[in-house]
C-alpha cells in the first residue's frame, strides 16, 4: 500500500516559510530606508546646499507622501495580493535612489523625492496588511515587534555599510548601495505571493448601487483614531529633524560625519532590535496607552540634552532614548489602527489617515527647524522641538483613551482577519486556541431552551 502524502505537515510550512520571509523583507526594506534618511541631508551638505534648501527638499518628499496616504492605503484594501503592491514599491525605490546617485541638481532631488514618499506610502501599509493576514488581530502586537526587531536589525546593517561607503568611498555611492540592495528585497517576497492574500472580510465590502460613502467617513470620524492622529502629528513634528540638525552641526565640525551619522543611527537601531519583542507582548498584556507614554517621554529629552551639548560623542550617545521612542513608536501606529479598524475592511485606509497626520507633522517640522537653525542657532531649534513634544506626552496621558481591545469579547481571530474558528477560545498571550469540541454529541447532550423539563412519575395508588 502506497504511503500517504503528509498534505498537512506541507500545508503547516507555507504559513512558517511566509513569516520567515516578511522578517527578511523587514530587514531589506529597512536598509533601503536607511539609504534616504539622514544621508540625504550629508549628502547633499556635501553639495553645498544650506540646511533651509535641505529641509525644503526634504518636505518636498513630505507632502508627496501626505497627500497619497490615504489613496494609498485605500488601494492597498482594494488589492486582495499585498506582495505585488510592495514589489512595486520597491522597485520604485531603486528608481529614486538612481536618481540621488546620477546628479543631484534640483531637479533630481525633487522628483526622487517625490518617487520615494508616494511608494513609502504603499510600501508601510502592504506590510502591515501582510501582517495582520498572517498574524491576525489578537496576534497582530507580536508579529508587530517580530517586524520591527527585523528593520532594527536592517537599518543598524545598512547604517553601518552605508556609513562606510560614505566615509571609504563617496557620499555618492551610498545611493548606488541603496539601489543594489532592492534586488534581494524582491526575493524575500516570493514565499509571500500566495500566502499573504487577504479574505473577503479584510476587504471593503462592494458598494451598492446608489449608496453613499458615508461608511468610510463612519471609519475615518472614530474619536480613537482623530486624537491618536493628533499625537502622532505633534511626535513626528519634533521628531523629524533630529537628525538633519544633528547631521549639519557634525558636518561643519568636519569630523567624519559619515561614520558619526550613521552611529547615530546604529545605536538606537539595536535598542529597537532588543525591545521591540518584549514592547509587543508588553502591549499585548498592559495596553497600548502606557506604551505610547513611555515612548513619546523620551522625546523631550533628546532634545533637551541636544540642546545642551555639542560632543560628538555625548550627541551619538543620546541616541538611546530614540531607540527606546522607535520601538515604542514604530509599534503602536499599526497595532492601534488595527485595534480601531482590523475588522472593519478598512485598516490600511485608517493607517493612510494616520499617516497623514505624520505627514502634516514631517512636512511642517523640517522647514521649521532648519529655519530656526539658520537664524537663532541650533540650541533654539531644540527647544522650539521640546515643546512640542512635551506637548505631544500630555495628549497622550489626558486624552488618548486605551485602543486595546478585550481577549474575552466574541472578536475571534482566525488567519483571514478575526473570525474565529468553531471551538476556538482566547488564550493567555493573545493567541487563539482551538478545543476539539464534538459539536452533535454536545447538540444531543443539551435540551433546547424552550423544551419542557420531563415531569416525575405519578404515584399509584394502593
Amino acid at each position: 500500500m502506497p504511503p500517504v502524502a503528509d498534505t498537512d505537515g506541507s500545508a503547516d510550512l507555507a504559513p512558517a516559510r511566509a513569516s520567515r520571509g516578511l522578517d527578511w523583507f523587514n530587514l531589506f526594506v529597512a536598509n533601503i530606508q536607511t539609504g534616504f534618511g539622514p544621508f540625504i541631508a550629508v549628502y547633499l551638505s556635501s553639495q553645498s546646499w544650506t540646511q533651509t534648501s535641505i529641509g525644503l527638499a526634504l518636505s518636498i518628499g513630505t507632502v508627496s507622501s501626505m497627500a497619497s496616504q490615504v489613496p494609498a492605503g485605500a488601494l492597498v484594501d482594494l488589492m486582495p495580493n499585498k506582495t505585488r503592491v510592495a514589489a512595486f514599491s520597491v522597485l520604485v525605490f531603486t528608481v529614486s535612489a538612481l536618481m540621488f546617485a546620477i546628479h543631484p541638481i534640483p531637479l533630481f532631488v525633487y522628483l526622487a523625492e517625490i518617487l520615494h514618499g508616494i511608494s513609502s506610502c504603499t510600501l508601510s501599509p502592504a506590510i502591515a496588511a501582510m501582517s495582520l493576514v498572517i498574524a491576525g488581530r489578537f496576534g497582530m502586537g507580536l508579529r508587530l515587534g517580530r517586524n520591527a526587531r527585523y528593520a532594527a536589525v536592517g537599518n543598524g546593517v545598512g547604517a553601518a555599510l552605508m556609513g562606510a561607503c560614505g566615509q571609504y568611498v563617496s557620499e555618492r555611492a551610498v545611493f548606488f548601495l541603496t539601489a543594489a540592495l532592492t534586488l534581494p528585497a524582491l526575493f524575500t517576497l516570493l514565499p509571500l505571493r500566495r500566502v499573504a492574500v487577504a479574505g473577503a472580510e479584510l476587504r471593503p465590502a462592494p458598494r451598492a448601487a446608489g449608496e453613499s460613502r458615508a461608511r468610510y467617513w463612519k471609519v475615518l470620524a472614530d474619536r480613537r483614531l482623530l486624537i491618536f492622529c493628533a499625537c502622532a502629528m505633534l511626535f513626528t513634528f519634533a521628531n523629524a529633524p533630529m537628525l538633519m540638525l544633528i547631521s549639519g552641526t557634525l558636518t561643519a565640525k568636519g569630523s567624519n560625519p559619515s561614520l558619526l551619522i550613521a552611529a547615530c543611527i546604529v545605536l538606537p537601531q539595536i535598542i529597537v532590535a532588543v525591545a521591540s519583542p518584549s514592547v509587543g507582548r508588553f502591549a499585548e498584556r498592559y495596553g497600548r496607552r502606557l506604551i505610547l507614554m513611555v515612548g513619546f517621554s523620551m522625546l523631550p529629552l533628546r532634545c533637551l540634552l541636544f540642546a545642551s551639548t555639542q560632543n560628538p560623542t555625548l550627541l551619538v550617545a543620546v541616541q538611546v532614548f530614540d531607540g527606546v521612542a522607535g520601538a515604542c513608536f514604530g509599534i503602536m501606529v499599526p497595532l492601534v489602527v488595527s485595534d480601531v479598524a482590523g475588522r472593519s475592511g478598512h485598516f490600511n485606509l485608517c493607517l493612510g489617515a494616520v499617516g497623514f497626520g505624520i505627514g502634516i507633522g514631517g512636512t511642517l517640522s523640517t522647514p521649521a527647524a532648519g529655519w530656526l537653525a539658520d537664524h537663532f542657532g541650533t540650541r533654539m531649534a531644540f527647544f522650539g522641538l521640546l515643546a512640542v513634544g512635551a506637548l505631544a506626552v500630555l495628549l497622550v496621558a489626558f486624552v488618548m483613551p486605551e485602543t486595546r481591545p478585550r481577549k474575552d469579547s466574541d472578536e475571534g481571530d482566525g488567519h483571514a482577519g478575526g473570525v474565529e474558528p468553531p471551538g476556538a477560545q482566547i488564550v493567555p498571550g493573545g493567541d487563539v486556541g482551538t478545543l476539539p469540541v464534538d459539536v452533535e454529541s454536545a447538540a444531543d447532550a443539551a435540551p433546547p431552551a424552550d423544551a419542557e423539563s420531563p415531569k416525575p412519575p405519578a404515584r399509584r395508588r394502593a
